[in-house]
């Protein structure tokens, strides 16, 4: 790095007279700095010869023709003369030119043409600190001209470690605020501030009279808006609108899709918003001429609005543009605010859902009945489940009120209310308990002929569609194989009944006093399930899922070394729904969490590979608590088991909407008392407030069909691959500024595929990026290859491209940074760069 001092200068100097052959070094000191020290200077190998303005001729007789040998150096107090008036330029074109100056020795240093050394010393103020001094070094420039000197003073103002523009404001609008910047005012100190703004309108098309940082900023966002705004932009926008429309696009594209700038990117939006009042100047606009903008969160609380009117009015076939209802709310939660407004997104997508389940049918017959249950009605229960665990998640709820008594009507009187009188009159068909396996028999059915290891989860109170969500997470593990299957409870259909009922057995009863007995042996606790177990199988055990989920790998191993069987026992979503009511849907999803990992844990902690999970029972949950018309007038029989969804008495209850069936024939045994149940969602009316929204121990499906989810894992290593994207276009040329394409995802998303996100955009051979950067969640799990077609659109950057060279579409996955393809193309744009015409 260049330093001036007088002895680095000597030891300069001395550098340039090595060697055998005879050498003149002309220094012409343009200010005199040196004058006074110039006779303190001795060289090496070399005299020093001062040189008078009027004395060219004699220096160059006496060079030339008097001393013949010795090395000179000449120096000259003044700037070189003109060619035409100077007699020592011939005898220069054989020597060398020295400089003292700062700017002159930057220059030489760093290898900058004397043309733009001007530019130099118009900024020298810059080069008086060392550490910013050499912040430019560390650029490393090459092939200097007047602009990138320009950018890399800017580069090593901002930090930057690249000489670029693009990072130059990148810096600006993340690193300080749009008033009172630390970097515009360095701008100013050290002369740059003209050129930063000059460099504003060649690279985003922004100038002002007195321009500002907020300014630019408007103008980004605002012509941003501009491009995916599919209608005239409001009157008081359009002054800030750009011609330079692609660069501005490539700019905000890498800000919001950066995780490190992506807070950042929302403050601006927010603050361009405010001053633009975006909420009232679009609340005229079209939904569908705003479906494609994300550049400001108040066009995602227009379309959720206008999704939120179409359901309500049950206009499931509404669309904005092509894009139907479940469409746009997954299009849009993939866009940069998505993350924002993942929770309505996802609430509306299960509200149209549930709008289209307001046709439900039921067939006629048990068997039909379970059929369509387990293929499609217990994806209704799944949808309602997901509304209210994404209405939870709501900062506030207000806006979707009118839309929850709307999904919650629908599943209480079309879907439930239509189901459940019919699955209950097939309940009392004469062959209805050998359409599904029997809870009763789950050991032997499921367990007694295992001869691997085997774990047994039961998770109180998961039912099918719950352990379905359970089913395709495990899908999704590499080392996983994974079968789904559904059986038939007991009735009563409670937790102590069922958990009796999983363990192995010849008899299975219920006592007059409410005991359930297992071969005569009361079962209530965890001690008593053991020992029953072990009568049957010595080599088991049983464990509390809370006991083993914390446990080191020595602790867990203990555990299951040497056993066939272990049954552990999982308490998630029961225990909130008997406390906690409406905080049930979220139990579901962090039980499904809890035994996947559990699952994973004991796959390589306790060399174990087979589990099956299972419940005891499942459950029936509304919002909406239940209304005294609901409850049916309870039994005075004391000798009765009387609960909010059954009674077990001697004579069956008789009235209006009570089903009555043999507890004999529901449990296999000749006990003559008789299980009477609601053949609705209605309740006995009993003492106490409880169960009032979640509710068990009934006949439905949702209480009475239960998963048996049969998991093996992988020992060694699974073979799997991340799903790969394909160019589907036939392109080699771009012809216009803003092209689409169209890619396919190679391959549905599966349990050897995984899926992951990419990053796409053009970039140049010199790695310039010259596109805006798309990102694509690769995710599709459609068989059809149509179905894994989509289309990018990409907006080029406003500049002249050169046809003889080749620039690329590339791809990176996000989740390594790999490059996953290179596509070559000619840019061939002949309206590029302003069309020509400088405008």
């Amino acid at each position: 790095m260049a330093e001036l001092n007088l002895n680095q200068i000597i030891e300069k100097l001395n550098g340039e007279f090595t060697g055998e052959t005879r050498k003149f070094v002309f220094w012409y000191d343009d200010k005199a700095d040196f004058a006074e020290d110039i006779d303190s200077v001795e060289l090496a190998n070399a005299k020093i010869l001062k040189l008078e303005p009027g004395n060219q001729f004699g220096t160059k007789f006496f060079l030339e023709r008097e001393d013949t040998t010795t090395n000179y150096l000449i120096y000259a107090p003044f700037p070189k003369p003109d060619v035409r008036e100077n007699h020592l330029e011939d005898t220069m074109l054989y020597s060398k030119r020295f400089f003292a100056d700062r700017a002159s020795l930057l220059s030489v240093d760093l290898g900058i043409s004397e043309k733009y050394k001007p530019v130099i010393e118009k900024h020298i103020k810059f080069f008086a600190n060392k550490d910013r001094t050499q912040r430019f070094y560390d650029l490393e420039i090459e092939n200097f001209n007047e602009d990138n000197i320009l950018i890399g003073l800017m580069s090593a103002v901002c930090r930057t470690r690249t000489c670029s523009f693009d990072e130059v404001v990148r810096i600006l609008l993340t690193d300080d605020g749009l008033e009172d910047n630390k970097f515009i005012a360095e701008f100013d100190k050290y002369g740059l501030l003209p050129a930063f703004w000059k460099f504003c309108e060649q690279q985003f098309g922004y100038s002002d009279n007195k321009p500002s940082l907020e300014k630019l900023v408007v103008t980004m966002f605002v012509t941003y808006a501009d491009k995916y705004i599919q209608k005239e932009l409001p009157q008081g926008w359009k002054t800030f609108v750009s011609y330079k429309s692609g660069n501005i696009i490539a700019f905000l594209d890498s800000l919001m899709n950066n995780l490190l700038y992506r807070k950042r990117y929302d403050e601006l939006s927010a603050h361009v918003a405010t001053g633009l009042n975006v909420s009232t100047a679009l609340e005229s606009y079209e939904p569908e001429t705003l479906v494609e903008c994300d550049s400001f969160t108040q066009i995602d609380g227009i379309i959720l609005r206008w999704l939120v009117d179409r359901l309500l009015a049950e206009d499931t076939g509404a669309k904005l543009g092509n894009h139907p209802i479940p469409e746009i709310c997954e299009m849009r939660q993939k866009m940069h605010f998505g993350a924002k407004f993942s929770a309505a997104y996802e609430l509306l997508n299960s509200a149209y859902e549930m709008i289209m389940a307001a046709k439900y049918s039921c067939p006629d017959g048990f068997k039909a009945i379970v059929q369509q249950y387990i293929s499609a009605d217990c994806q209704i229960d799944a949808q309602y489940r997901h509304f209210y665990y994404c209405y939870d998640l709501l900062d506030s709820s207000s806006a979707f009120e009118k839309l929850r008594d709307l999904v919650e009507n629908i599943y209480t009187n079309e879907y439930l209310g239509k189901q459940l009188p019919q699955w209950n009159a097939g309940m009392t068909e004469a062959d209805a308990l050998t359409v599904l396996p029997l809870q009763r028999n789950f050991y032997a059915r499921f367990v007694r002929g295992n001869k691997d290891r085997t774990v047994v989860i039961i998770s109180d109170a998961m039912r099918y569609e719950v352990g379905r969500q359970l089913f395709n997470k495990m899908l999704d593990d590499p080392k996983c194989t994974a079968k789904l299957d559904c059986m038939l409870s007991t009735l009563p259909s409670y937790t102590r009944l069922g958990m009796a009922a999983l363990l192995p057995h010849s008899k299975l009863e219920l006592t007059d006093d409410g005991k359930e007995l297992v071969d005569g042996t009361y079962c209530t606790d965890l001690a008593s399930r053991q020992a029953v177990l072990q009568a049957a199988i010595p080599e088991s055990c049983c464990v509390q899922f809370d006991e083993i989920k914390n446990m080191k790998k020595a602790a867990l191993r203990e555990v299951f070394t040497g056993k066939q069987v272990v049954y552990v026992y999982h308490d998630q979503i029961d225990v909130r729904g008997e406390h906690t009511e409406d905080e049930v849907f979220v139990a579901c999803e962090e039980a499904v969490a809890e035994i996947a990992d559990l699952i994973r844990k004991i796959t390589v902690n306790a060399n174990t590979l087979h589990f099956i999970v299972t419940a005891d029972h499942g459950f029936i949950y509304k919002r909406d608590k239940v209304s005294e018309s609901d409850k049916i007038g309870g039994v005075t029989d004391k000798n009765s088991i009387v609960k909010r969804r059954y009674i077990v008495s001697k004579e069956p209850v008789r009235d209006d909407g009570i089903c009555n069936l043999s507890l004999g024939y529901l449990l296999g045994n000749d006990d003559n008392k008789v299980v009477s149940f609601p053949c609705s969602t209605s309740v006995f009316k009993t003492p106490g407030s409880g169960g009032q929204n979640y509710v068990h121990g009934g006949s439905s499906p949702q209480e009475m069909l239960v998963p048996v989810l049969d998991v093996k894992m992988e020992k060694g290593h699974m073979e799997t691959r991340t799903v790969q994207i394909m160019l589907v276009s036939l392109v080699q040329k771009i012809t216009n500024l803003i092209t689409s394409l169209d890619f396919i995802q190679s391959d549905p998303v599966s349990d050897v595929v995984k899926s992951t996100t990419f990053r796409l955009y053009f970039v140049s051979e010199d790695n310039e990026k010259i596109s805006n950067e798309n990102i694509y969640v690769a995710d599709k799990r459609d068989a059809d290859a149509q179905k894994r077609i989509f289309r990018m659109r990409f907006t080029f950057k406003n500049k002249k491209y050169n046809k003889d060279k080749h620039y690329y579409l590339v791809a990176y996955d996000e989740s390594n940074g790999i490059e996953a393809f290179r596509h070559a193309v000619v840019m061939d744009l002949a309206f590029a760069d302003d069309f020509g015409f400088g405008i």
